[in-house]
Formats: C-alpha cells, sequence, structure tokens
C-alpha cells in the first residue's frame, strides 16, 4: 500500500470581513423575574454549594466551590465559599432578586462567608435559619483509641 498525497488548495476570499472576538461572554437574559427568594447554603468540610430558589422552593440557579474551578482540599475553604457567594448574587441580580431568607445546613467553614459574599452584591437578608441535622440518640459511637 502506498500513501496517497492530499493536496489541498486554499481558496481566496476577497472583500471578507471577519468580526472582532467579543470582550466578554453575552449574558443570557431570563424571562422569569422574581423579587424575592430562598438561599439554600449547604456547607460540609469538603465543598459548598449555593443553590437559590423562589418562595415556593423551586430552583432559579445554584454555584459550587467544584464549579468555579477549585479542586481537592481548596473547595472546602472560606475563600472558595466567599467566591461562590459573589458568582451566584451575580445571577440573582440578573433575575431581579432583591430580597432572600438563608438557610445553612451543615457545618463546614464556608458557612459564614458564602452569605457575606452573597451580601456583598448589594442582595438584602430577610433571615437565616439553621437547618443542620443534628442526631438524637442515632448510632452509637466509636469506643475510645487504646495506645
Amino acid at each position: 500500500m502506498e500513501k496517497k498525497k492530499i493536496v489541498k488548495k486554499e481558496i481566496e476570499k476577497k472583500d471578507t470581513v471577519t468580526p472582532a472576538p467579543l470582550a466578554t461572554a453575552p449574558i443570557a437574559v431570563t424571562k422569569k423575574r422574581v423579587e424575592s427568594g430562598i438561599l439554600y447554603v449547604q456547607s460540609t468540610y469538603n465543598n459548598t454549594k449555593l443553590l437559590l430558589a423562589d418562595v415556593k422552593g423551586n430552583a432559579l440557579c445554584w454555584s459550587s466551590s467544584g464549579s468555579l474551578g477549585f479542586k481537592g482540599a481548596k473547595k472546602g475553604t472560606p475563600f472558595a465559599a466567599a467566591k461562590i457567594g459573589e458568582t451566584l448574587a451575580l445571577k440573582a441580580q440578573i433575575i431581579g432578586i432583591k430580597e432572600v431568607a438563608v438557610v445553612v445546613k451543615g457545618v463546614g467553614s464556608g458557612r459564614e462567608s458564602s452569605i457575606r459574599g452573597f451580601i456583598s452584591k448589594g442582595i438584602m437578608i430577610s433571615s437565616i435559619k439553621d437547618e443542620t441535622p443534628v442526631p438524637f440518640n442515632g448510632p452509637k459511637p466509636k469506643k475510645p483509641r487504646r495506645v
């Protein structure tokens, strides 16, 4: 078997103008306009997730530290949580949200900093509720270590 040569012909284009690339990505404008909503914060030791929902509980937008590009142990840091809060607040401003009630769940380090990042963009908080699950009469604790 012999190798075949492939000859490509270049086509000359005359009077063709290429559009300049956009400096920023276009922001999608949603049809739904919501004044108030609920911000769910789930903060674990390894990650922080934020979900913005309307008053009925239907999800509008969300963000997590993994979706912003943080990897490994950096996902559970307060800095990553603050960045999540800021990006979600920008999405919320596009939707038109002015006031949220916050529901916090979990014991991670990103609990407060995610809310602070959300507030920094000018959205008011009406209430903060802690719904961290606490076991009562749950599984038997581990026995103490013998050294």
